[in-house]
């Protein structure tokens, strides 16, 4: 049939969308569920022990997911935990970072990642990104400096950037290094799977993230001693013995803990979606490539720089443009031909819209807010230093500059072949139009 001028037409001018059903949610691992998890969190209910160290017939659901996951990923220690944010605390904590150091961290992160620095008392250096949307690797170097304790380098938008070279110079300068997993669960790099470059890495299994347990997260390391005291801190500051009971009376190890236990119930959830983390992540490596590939014949959009495509987990698809104009106006001409999740769905959005994700987004970071009366960390005495650093935009030009041009794409892991094909097909039809293909 031939095309018609109708076809031919932008929906936001008037004519006829590429799809009309909207793509599914952007959550990947809640689309897996299914009789698995049912079974595991049934059999901890019928159990009547939903915690984890004790009760009337424990299933150790919570102790199988990490022993699973040391052996899937090749980790020494891992130990799960209420949320990615908890994990984030408990990993500087046991780094001992506090008042008086600071946390490099990129400019593209989530606003976890701050938050975690500044509740432990630190100070958040930023560093810009560059083309991978990851930590820059030039810029990190010329910020480190003898208030430097950590690097907290965030795996964002579901693959690492230079998590080679970053890892060596934190070895060089003697940082710590912290991988922020939370969105590249099941990611790697040239064969070495994320959370095995730094000494402590933190996962997420949030709503949002590759699995899900609607809550929950992952700590892993391989120092028999760091282990311990991320043990003991994502309880209650002590050790347990073999009966699950706190054992307060070693010197060594009595900390704050902040109570950060995952229930064997998440657990039973958890366990039964990290089998599927493979297949999930799969899923939306293949679709998401596919598009790109179909799409590089495109010159005026420019692909986020993904350093091992194999290893990428796939859940975004990031692009760039000219300039914030075009890219405003072409992610509103794709959304308009159908290529959006249901109402609510963030799945296909200028990068402007993507709110916390961005340093000067986060207001309690631009105002320097406090939980507490007297302006704790910024006030305390050992961070004077940091008293003349402002977060507002305009800190780091290259994280400013690709906040204003570059859109986002979510990747659902259940597209069908017809689901591609449609994206590819609006992509090509708005391209058409507003780049005189």
């Amino acid at each position: 049939m031939p095309v018609t001028d109708q076809e031919h037409k932008l929906a936001i001018d008037g004519g006829t969308p590429v799809r009309t059903t909207p793509l599914p949610w952007e959550l990947p691992g809640a689309h897996w569920i299914g009789e698995e998890e049912r079974e595991l969190v049934d059999r901890v209910l019928r159990s009547q022990s939903p915690f984890r160290f004790y009760g009337i017939d424990p299933q150790y659901m919570v102790e199988t997911l990490e022993r699973e996951w040391c052996e899937t990923y090749g980790h020494k220690h891992a130990l799960a935990v209420s949320s990615g944010t908890a994990a984030l605390s408990i990993a500087l904590s046991a780094l001992e970072v506090g008042p008086g150091d600071e946390v490099l961290v990129a400019g593209y992160m989530w606003v976890s990642c701050i938050s975690a620095i500044v509740r432990a008392g630190a100070i958040p250096r930023l560093v810009d990104i560059d083309d991978t949307f990851c930590m820059d690797v030039k810029d990190l170097e010329s910020k480190i400096s003898s208030r430097s304790r950590a690097i907290l380098l965030v795996h964002m938008s579901g693959a690492p950037g230079h998590v080679t070279e970053i890892a060596e110079i934190a070895r060089k300068h003697g940082l710590g290094l912290i991988e922020d997993c939370a969105q590249a669960a099941g990611g790697s790099q040239n064969g070495t799977p994320v959370g095995r470059f730094g000494d402590i890495a933190t996962f997420s299994f949030q709503m949002n993230k590759n699995m899900t347990s609607g809550d929950g997260g992952m700590i892993v390391c391989k120092d028999d001693e760091l282990f311990r005291r991320i043990v003991a801190m994502h309880d209650l500051g002590y050790a347990r013995n073999e009966a699950g009971r706190f054992d307060p009376s070693d010197e060594t190890c009595q900390f704050w803990g902040i109570g950060a236990r995952m229930s064997d119930l998440t657990g039973a959830m958890a366990l039964a979606q990290s089998r599927k983390l493979g297949r999930i992540t799969g899923a939306m490596r293949r679709a998401k490539w596919r598009i790109r590939e179909a799409l590089s014949e495109i010159p005026e959009i420019q692909f986020r720089h993904v350093i091992d495509p194999e290893g990428d987990s796939g859940p975004f698809m990031i692009m760039s443009f000219e300039d914030a104009d075009i890219c405003s106006r072409f992610m509103a001409a794709v959304k308009a031909e159908g290529i959006h999740g249901p109402e609510g769905s963030l799945s296909c959005l200028p990068m402007r819209d993507w709110g916390l994700h961005w340093y000067f987004n986060i207001p309690s970071l631009t105002e320097k807010r406090s939980n507490s009366r007297d302006g704790y960390p910024w006030t305390h005495p050992d961070n004077a230093f940091a008293s003349q650093i402002d977060y507002h935009r305009g800190l780091l030009p290259v994280c400013d500059d690709l906040h204003d041009r570059s859109g986002l794409l979510s990747i659902a892991s259940i597209l069908t072949d017809a689901d591609v094909d449609d994206i590819i097909q609006a992509f090509r039809k708005v391209a058409a139009a507003y780049f005189n293909r």
